[in-house]
């Protein structure tokens, strides 16, 4: 008679066993999860990133291209070397232009 008492008394302790039996027994799981979340790009991720390295190219264009063009007034000023420069620039541009990107 006493040991049915025992064993319902004994059960609110076997509860917390029993979470701490499932929560080791998923640990592994949950960190290969979170390994795969840490090691893959997700599509907003590559789409963010791609953003990025498009305003950075189209930055870098703008740049040379006001360079060129600066440039280029000081060649019809009459500054010879500044030509040389324009030709340069245009020859930059068009190589990241023709880039794959």
């Amino acid at each position: 008679m006493r040991a049915p008492l025992i064993a319902l008394a004994a059960l609110p302790l076997l509860a917390g066993c029993v979470s701490t039996v499932k929560s080791v027994a998923t640990a592994p799981f949950k960190a290969v999860g979170q390994v795969a979340d840490w090691t893959t790009t997700s599509q907003d991720e590559a789409d963010r990133n791609r953003g990025r390295e498009m305003r950075k190219h189209e930055e870098k264009l703008g740049k040379l291209a006001r360079e060129r063009d600066k440039a280029a007034k000081k060649c019809r000023d009459g500054d010879a070397g500044q030509c040389k420069r324009a030709e340069v620039l245009d020859h930059e541009i068009e190589a990241m232009m023709a880039a794959p990107r």
